[in-house]
């Protein structure tokens, strides 16, 4: 259980890496730069996107399995009913910034900078109540 539970975390590691880069490059996206650095900025999008597919997936596949070898004993527990809503609002998040790469890949982006900004706080919200849930288990 202690391999699953490590291989969980390095690649919620991953994932959060691409969940908080991502919107990062969408803000500098979003100032239009040159032409030559709107190319670089969707190869990059790209990129980072799939890796954050990747860690996600992963993430999820090494959750799923923990919470299959011990699930009466974790959802019966409250706090882990709100970590699981919490992660699944990281996964629309996850999607939304799939919706987004693909918008910025089409030059058909409809935000602001400062909107990708305050877009990009979202993931560090979640994280910090994910890991109090975790921790500390509250209820």
């Amino acid at each position: 259980m202690l391999w699953i539970k490590a291989f969980h975390i390095i690649f919620v590691v991953t994932w959060f890496a691409g969940l908080f880069y991502l919107p990062r490059l969408f803000v500098y996206h979003a100032q239009q730069p040159s032409a030559d650095t709107v190319a670089l900025f969707k190869v990059m999008e790209r990129r980072l996107m799939m890796m954050t597919h990747i860690g996600g997936g992963l993430a999820a596949f090494f959750g799923l399995w923990m919470l299959s070898l011990g699930w009466e004993a974790y959802l019966s527990q409250g706090w882990m009913h709100l970590k699981l809503a919490l992660v699944a609002m990281l996964a629309g998040y996850h999607f939304w910034c799939r919706q987004l790469t693909v918008a910025f890949a089409e030059d058909r982006n409809r935000h602001s900078e400062k909107w990708y900004r305050l877009f990009n706080e979202i993931p560090s919200v979640i994280l910090i109540a994910v890991v109090i849930l975790v921790v500390v288990k509250p209820f």
